[in-house]
């Protein structure tokens, strides 16, 4: 069995809620959503983010504004709508007992 394909699958699976995260605590800019993504151990693509990213705003979870850069093109900057903020605290509620759950079974007795 391949554990990489296995490691990456758990990390699909709270890519979203990260995402979500990082972005709930203000307004944020793609590459800065990498950085902190990758500072905290979690590497995500650029290919990956930018359409999660679609998907939230298209989901109504996410909108964004455009904000003029003085070293290129405008940039894109992302934020919680009220949809948004009911889905993370959903999604919080659930990772708590996830890890409630987990934590019970892989402990050791």
């Amino acid at each position: 069995m391949n554990i990489d394909n296995t490691q990456s699958q758990m990390r699909k699976g709270v890519l979203e809620f990260c995402i979500l995260a990082i972005i709930r605590r203000g307004e944020a800019y793609p590459s800065d959503i990498i950085e902190k993504m990758k500072a905290a151990g979690l590497h995500v693509l650029e290919g990956t983010l930018y359409p999660l990213l679609t998907r939230l705003k298209n989901a109504g979870l996410l909108k964004y504004r455009w904000v003029e850069s003085p070293s290129g093109p405008p940039r894109k900057y992302f934020s919680m709508t009220p949809e948004g903020e009911t889905f993370y605290h959903m999604l919080e509620e659930t990772w708590r007992e996830m890890v409630t759950a987990v934590n019970q079974l892989t402990q050791n007795n």
